[in-house]
């Protein structure tokens, strides 16, 4: 139950916020937005106020604005269509989805670090989790443990045994000097090896501070913008390499927000926060029915003069749709492995 509900919560939010970009960009530009929905399927609330129909609907994976004139075979007869409109407006719609995706985590990980504190990992060789089951925990070692050697070279930053234990041969034995308490003690395991990287399984420390209202701004923009620049960094590394992709679908979101939940509701914003940016940046490609394809369409018709025909608009979002559809697929295989260990 914990996994479902945090899947609509998540899925709701993202998917709120960015069809009010939509929506509130098309009401400024003076389009007609006939229906504001969350969610598809049947309608589960319907009210209409002013021109405008507003809906919370029975499939909480998605919305959408129904805006007049998308179609421009459709054409309303007021003027006041998408296709009506100049092509830097109909611009600012599209992308104004993907900018409140950008917007949120501003405000997500600004509550985060206001109301529950910044914690930033300590450089200090200490550690703050020991994790059940691995060479860590068998030898003894627990939180709070302070390393001051690693065979018998001196130990004074977390970087230091990180980089300590990667540079040991793959099965090589590893002698750790540490300090708990009073008492310095000795203890030999043998790291486990994942690619090129030893592990010992623990984590490092954390500090935490709680800074002021300003600073909690700044800090939660430097953190959009950090995580937002390792997500375009991994995206590259995967067209790079897209047979090594590990897609997760609404299943795997679902999994990891009840994992979120359980963690706590910071924890769960947090999440909420990177999802949304993931969104932002995958809605953003330019693959026809992504607002990416969208934005190109215009791009493609401000250096025409004119618009794509309809034969070509209508094999562009074949196109993507098929995409779309390959992708969903692979995701959901792969939610359906993860979920059953195969």
């Amino acid at each position: 139950m914990l996994t479902i509900v945090s899947a609509i919560f998540v899925l709701g939010l993202l998917v709120t916020a960015h069809e009010l970009g939509h929506f509130v960009t098309a009401k400024l530009t003076g389009m007609r937005v006939d229906e504001f929905a969350i969610g598809f399927g049947p309608k589960l609330i319907s009210r209409k106020r002013g021109e405008t129909v507003y809906s919370i609907r029975a499939v909480p994976l998605g919305g959408f604005n129904d805006i007049a004139g998308m179609d421009p075979s459709n054409k309303p007869e007021d003027g006041r269509g998408f296709c009506d409109k100049s092509i830097p407006a109909r611009m600012l719609v599209i992308v104004a989805g993907s900018a409140m995706n950008f917007i949120l985590p501003v405000f997500l990980f600004f509550g985060v670090i206001f109301f529950n504190g910044n914690s930033e990992p300590s450089t200090e060789p200490v550690f703050g989790q020991v994790i059940e089951g691995l060479p860590a925990s068998e030898a003894g070692l627990m939180a709070g443990d302070r390393v001051l050697s690693l065979n018998g070279r001196e130990i004074s930053t977390w970087a230091e045994f990180s980089k300590g234990l990667d540079a040991l041969a793959d099965d090589q034995a590893a002698t750790l000097k540490y300090e708990r308490g009073d008492q310095i003690s000795e203890v030999t395991l043998t790291p486990i090896t994942e690619g090129s990287r030893h592990l010992i399984g623990v984590r490092s420390d954390t500090k935490t501070t709680y800074p002021g209202f300003f600073e909690s701004i700044g800090l939660a923009v430097g953190r959009t913008v950090d995580f937002t620049m390792m997500m375009l960094a991994a995206l590259v590394d995967l067209l790079g390499a897209p047979s090594q992709a590990d897609v997760s679908g609404p299943i795997g979101i679902a999994q990891m927000a009840g994992q979120a939940a359980s963690a706590g509701f910071a924890a769960l914003i947090s999440f909420a926060a990177l999802l949304s940016l993931n969104l932002a940046i995958i809605n953003m490609l330019p693959v026809p029915a992504l607002d990416g394809g969208h934005f190109v369409t215009l791009l493609i018709e401000a250096v025409r003069g004119k618009p794509l025909t309809p034969k070509a608009l209508m094999y562009t979002q074949r196109v993507g749709v098929v995409l779309m559809l390959l992708l969903m697929i692979v995701a959901t295989k792969n939610d359906i492995v993860r979920v059953l260990n195969l």
